[in-house]
């Protein structure tokens, strides 16, 4: 006698539905099984695409940044000279200019100015020629007060560090707003 013969038949019934039952079962899981290996596959192939796109943002970011950077420091060294320049002509002006002054306030130095010997609105004639106890030969000159010469340097000074000064911004402008 067979073992299955001494099993009552709803029994067997019973035990062949869940027999079913757990193959079925198990061939679910087998399913799911490789569905989530054919997925975690593919999501596996994904991320190791998003991570070669994200390594290749990050090498043409730093290239762009280490372009950026280098043009900044080009243009940097370029205002660099471009400002001692300035400066060193300024600090010449002020040199000249200073010596000037005190060439001036010794009187070493005398400032005059040419008059015009053909002016006749003031009333008074100047002679063309000069005198015959002068030593200066040619135009008529009038000699400045030195306290005037002075301010007169003084205006001047002022003048000349303000051309220096623009050119150095004109630089300036021209250096930032043309690319390199």
């Amino acid at each position: 006698m067979r073992l299955v013969d001494l099993i009552p038949a709803p029994y067997r019934l019973f035990a062949i539905g869940a027999l079913l039952i757990a193959m079925a079962g198990g061939s679910a899981a087998l399913a799911w099984q490789v569905q989530d290996w054919r997925y975690g596959q593919q999501l596996a192939e994904q991320s190791s695409l998003h991570t070669d796109t994200l390594n290749q943002l990050m090498l043409v970011s730093a290239v762009q940044q280490s372009a950026e950077r280098d043009k900044r420091q080009a243009l940097e060294q370029r205002l660099s000279a471009s400002e001692q320049t300035h400066y060193r002509v300024l600090s010449d002006v002020q040199r000249d200019q200073g010596r000037l002054r005190d060439r001036l306030a010794t009187a070493d130095v005398r400032l005059s100015v040419l008059l015009d010997a053909t002016e006749s609105a003031s009333g008074c004639t100047v002679s063309a020629t000069p005198a015959t106890c002068g030593v200066v030969h040619g135009p008529t000159r009038a000699q400045l007060d030195p306290t005037h010469a002075q301010r007169i340097i003084g205006i001047t000074d002022a003048g000349d560090q303000g051309l220096i000064a623009l050119a150095a911004c004109q630089a300036y402008a021209k250096e930032v707003s043309t690319p390199k």
